[in-house]
């Protein structure tokens, strides 16, 4: 897969760009701030739904402006498809392909891309949710159906955590709540698949970052990963601190296994929940844990150690998309990381993108980037284009 045109309106600060790519590397430089970390930006909202910077997508539409709109001609299993997505400030987003429209959920489908910039440090240095994110993304682009299953658990989540917040200041006794039961069925089935799905993503996924963390750090420290399941049990629920016992060989939870499992963890966390208002149990409570010479990444990588270890989860996933997908590669899109790594790991990092079929570079200091990977340039001052070649 590779994007073969881009064209944006009214996104970030680009009142409106037209970005040929070529087939390979493509590197877009320009002094920080001047816009070429929005072009890859939104090509990221086209495979995610989401911006790697921002949580709120009215971040992404230009100031003065009521919708931004991404629109990318795409080469994809030797057929061309034209995907649009407007977002908007007020109303929802809406999205086509070929000029039918789809919904806006179903983007995923057709772009498939893997993104690293500075950001994916808090990967291994940062909380859990980053975590989950990085997973939950995963799945959706290795299987877009997931995306209504991870939309359909988050809406039975709010659902249910605001009947246990009207308990809680109704002081209702827990065995008069039945109406609980009726949200824990639908918080067990649709859990119960997002925890399976993990689980076999993180068994497919060990072997890649593990491989791609040699490759990069150009040594083996043994790169590990292994869910942490809240249902199993554990300090609040089942979140792991950085001195809490590792337990790698854990087997992951067979699909006939996660269901009485996550009901007996329910039970047994009722008290609780309705004190707290909130539900402890579930997806959403768990974790990706990683480690490097069975220590924890968290609390014992170095600076370096902890950039090769996100660069491994990030060219993991690219791998496992490689492997998994119809349309071919992902794209690969390589966010201001060249700046933050030494000459060797720069060099390192070359080698391991050489063979996708596309790789976008932005770089501040067009020196930071292995001479390779610069053969298309494109120059960007102000939101503009200023200099860009034929491709």
């Amino acid at each position: 897969m590779r994007v073969l045109h881009l064209s944006l309106t009214d996104f970030r600060n680009y009142a409106s760009a037209e970005v040929a790519f070529a087939r390979g590397p493509n590197l877009f430089v320009g002094r920080n701030g001047q816009g070429k970390t929005n072009l890859v930006e939104s090509l990221g909202y086209l495979a995610t739904l989401g911006s790697h910077r921002v949580s709120s997508d009215a971040a992404l539409i230009r100031q003065g402006a009521d919708s931004a709109i991404v629109r990318a001609r795409l080469e994809s299993a030797e057929r061309d498809l034209l995907a649009e997505v407007q977002i908007n400030r007020s109303s929802p987003n809406r999205a086509q392909i070929n000029r039918g429209a789809i919904k806006p959920r179903e983007l995923p489908r057709y772009f498939s891309s893997v993104l690293f910039a500075p950001e994916d440090l808090a990967l291994v240095r940062g909380e859990p949710g980053g975590r989950r994110r990085f997973l939950d993304e995963l799945l959706v682009a290795r299987n877009p159906r997931l995306s209504g299953v991870l939309a359909d658990y988050e809406r039975v989540l709010r659902q249910r955590n605001t009947l246990l917040k009207s308990a809680r200041a109704s002081r209702v006794p827990a065995d008069k709540l039945s109406t609980l039961d009726i949200w824990d069925d639908r918080l067990v089935a649709l859990g119960s698949e997002i925890i399976a799905s993990r689980d076999a993503l993180v068994a497919a996924l060990g072997p890649r970052v593990a491989e791609s963390y040699a490759s990069v750090a150009g040594d083996d420290h043994r790169a590990t990963l292994s869910t942490v399941v809240s249902i199993r049990g554990g300090r609040d629920g089942g979140v792991r601190d950085d001195d809490d016992q590792i337990d790698e060989g854990q087997e992951p939870l067979a699909v006939p296994e996660i269901a009485p499992l996550f009901r007996e963890a329910l039970a047994r966390v009722r008290p609780s929940e309705l004190d707290r208002g909130v539900t402890l149990v579930g997806p959403h409570r768990d974790d990706l844990f990683l480690s490097l010479n069975g220590l924890p990444a968290r609390g014992y990588a170095s600076h370096g150690e902890s950039w090769s270890f996100a660069l491994a989860l990030k060219l993991g996933s690219a791998a496992v998309l490689r492997t998994d997908s119809v349309t071919g590669d992902p794209v690969i899109v390589l966010d201001d990381v060249f700046a933050e790594l030494d000459r060797s790991r720069r060099e390192r990092l070359a080698d391991a993108v050489a063979d996708y079929e596309q790789v976008l570079i932005t770089a501040a200091v067009e020196e930071d980037v292995p001479e390779r990977l610069a053969a298309h340039t494109v120059r960007i001052s102000k939101g503009t284009i200023v200099e860009e070649p034929n491709p």
